[in-house]
């Protein structure tokens, strides 16, 4: 005969609730960042340049 086996608390399968909600996605962005400001910087530039880049040269095609 087999001897029943003791069940688990309740508080161990539960899942803590936090009140704090996800940090959204721009937040986590934004500190990113700030803390990373001089790669940030770069990648900035790069895209500007490559942008300004892209339009005079659609400029100087359409003209």
């Amino acid at each position: 005969m087999e001897t029943p086996t003791p069940e688990a608390p309740l508080e161990s399968l539960e899942t803590p609730q936090t009140t704090e909600p996800k940090p959204s996605y721009v937040k986590l962005a934004m500190r990113n960042m700030v803390r990373k400001r001089g790669t940030s910087l770069k990648h900035f530039a790069l895209t500007t340049i490559g942008l300004l880049a892209v339009f005079v040269g659609l400029a100087y095609l359409t003209r």
